[in-house]
């Protein structure tokens, strides 16, 4: 435990410590040193704009819908024509959140009939937050004077308060592999937390008096998408203490106290970024201007782009909101994804032997029988052209190395999942991998055939990656079942810069201004194919039909 120390350009109440389920996650790429600051949530950049043109909380509506019906007596049908329950929401976004709303109510409504016929006391909707509190009577080694946990989710308790139940929800079907100190953290808030106020800015407000506690407590999963749930714990009030003192409690203290810096997703809500000196800053990395109007800040990755291109409404209902129909992915996509998990896999399982070694797999994750031979064909082809052949064992290997930047201009963190960044007699070689069906493209167009190249020219040329620039280099590598292609890039040469920034300007220019995302399909895209046409009340049926727009054009 040590003194935090808070950033120059934060201000705020830094002896509250608040922490919440996400912050318990173990995931490759967070910041220690961010999330400890988000464990300070009234820690702020003051002059930092939060203004969201549209909502970006997936269940920001659906929460207001199922509110409605269970705390304040409306149906379902009241619930979604009341429009203060669905503020800068999209229609696409209105309609999803009303079928998952209805999906929920009849999935608890289910799981209550069953409970309570067999015995079990019914739960009823409780409006306040339970909020675990622990009060110092002076401030500790953190320089913290009050601890507070949270668990979000619907909170239900039985009439006589023996009972809790904390239901937290999932966009398609139920998490069924949600991490044990989740569970036992939100589990340990329902036996211990008190019902609070929450004013955003502020500390939990407390009643006078806490009422009982619970003797048991429930944490129960549901899916939105097919109403599925699952009991996630049961525990009485001491085995829920128990739970949270083994799996989760250490966990809560470790988020407190981080102090590395790492660059990655978590950039885009710390409220340091403006003077964290370990993110590259690349002014006018996207190419366009400073929005007109102040707003959230964002993330965004060339995938995402491209999927703007497509269309605006199939980017922010898929890459923002994450709505998808749940449709089987096809047999090219699923390829792709299977070969390139086994070789970042093998590349970071024994960075020193290349992949002619190793003998080739007797299966892979989600492919048939029948669909194993050609992903086989684009392993073996890809032994003579392994970036680990001939490299010295002292060099770094990194596969899927996530590199985040800050455009200031754009006030935008770029992010960039690099296939495998690897160092060569110091240089930094970023090489991609593409698995393809059809026949290979022009050398001349490869930056805009695939995007990614023309970023990592640009992230390289800016010195957002170190090594010689004599010799550092971008390489493609493209895999078909009847051969492979390996090309490099300078990311150094003056027209494949120019070229690159025109490539990432043009994807980036609508993406930057717009603030609706109406749906506006690009010609070549097919609506078809879309996971979020269920929602959409704009798809088209063809190809023929509907708007037009060239790609990187802002919506209309």
């Amino acid at each position: 435990m040590s003194t935090f120390q808070k950033p120059p350009q934060v201000d705020g109440d830094d002896q509250l410590i608040r922490i919440g389920l996400p912050l318990l996650r173990q995931e490759p790429d967070a910041c220690p040193a961010g999330r400890a600051l988000r464990a300070r949530p009234l820690l702020t950049q003051p002059d930092r704009s939060r203004r969201k043109p549209v909502e970006d909380f997936p269940f920001a509506p659906w929460g207001n819908f199922v509110d409605s019906v269970e705390h304040h007596g409306k149906t379902l049908a009241e619930a979604a024509a009341n429009s203060g329950n669905m503020r800068r929401c999209s229609e696409a976004h209105v309609r999803w959140a009303a079928e998952a709303a209805g999906t929920y109510l009849a999935a608890r409504a289910r799981e209550q009939g069953v409970r309570v016929a067999s015995g079990h006391p019914a739960t009823r909707p409780v409006r306040k937050q339970w909020v675990g509190v622990d009060r110092l009577r002076e401030q500790d080694g953190r320089g913290a004077d009050r601890y507070e946990r949270t668990a979000w989710g619907r909170q239900y308790a039985s009439g006589d308060g023996s009972l809790r139940e904390i239901w937290i929800p999932s966009i398609d079907s139920v998490k069924r592999d949600r991490p044990l100190p989740e569970i036992a953290a939100a589990a340990y808030v329902a036996a211990s937390g008190i019902p609070a106020d929450m004013p955003y800015g502020k500390r939990a407000q407390l009643p006078d008096r806490h009422g009982v506690l619970p003797q048991r407590v429930r944490v129960v999963g549901v899916g939105l998408g097919d109403g599925s749930t699952q009991v996630l714990a049961d525990w009485d009030a001491t085995e829920a203490k128990r739970q949270f003192d083994e799996h989760a409690k250490e966990l809560m203290s470790s988020a407190a106290d981080g102090r590395e810096v790492r660059p990655g997703q978590d950039c885009v809500r710390c409220e340091a970024l403006s003077g964290c000196r370990a993110v590259p800053r690349v002014p006018g990395l996207l190419g366009t201007s400073a929005p007109l109007r102040p707003r959230k800040r964002r993330s965004v990755s060339v995938s995402d782009l491209r999927a703007y291109r497509d269309c605006p409404a199939r980017y922010y209902l898929t890459r923002v909101l994450k709505l998808r129909d749940g449709r089987t992915e096809n047999a090219a996509i699923r390829r792709g994804r299977a070969v390139d998990a086994w070789l970042n896999e093998r590349h970071a399982a024994n960075p020193g032997t290349p992949c002619r070694r190793v003998p080739l797999p007797e299966s892979l994750p989600g492919l048939t029988a029948e669909e194993l031979p050609a992903a086989l064909a684009m392993i073996r082809h890809h032994r003579g052209r392994c970036p680990l052949d001939g490299l010295a064992v002292d060099e770094t290997v990194e596969p899927q190395r996530r590199l985040a930047v800050y455009d200031p201009q754009a006030d935008v963190v770029v992010i960039a999942d690099c296939d495998l960044v690897y160092t060569d007699r110091g240089s930094t070689v970023v090489r991609e991998t593409k698995t393809a069906s059809h026949r290979f493209g022009e050398r001349q167009e490869l930056v805009r055939t695939y995007p990614q190249l023309a970023l990592a020219v640009l992230l390289m040329a800016s010195g957002a990656l170190s090594g010689d620039p004599r010799r550092s280099r971008i390489e493609l590598e493209v895999l078909r079942e009847d051969g492979a292609r390996l090309e490099e890039v300078d990311p150094f040469d003056a027209v494949t810069l120019d070229q690159s920034r025109r490539v990432i300007t043009e994807l980036a220019a609508g993406w930057a201004a717009d603030e609706t995302y109406a749906a506006v399909p690009a010609r070549d895209f097919d609506c078809a194919d879309c996971e979020a046409r269920r929602w959409c009340t704009s798809a088209r049926t063809s190809r023929s039909d509907g708007a037009r727009r060239t790609p990187g054009e802002a919506p209309r």
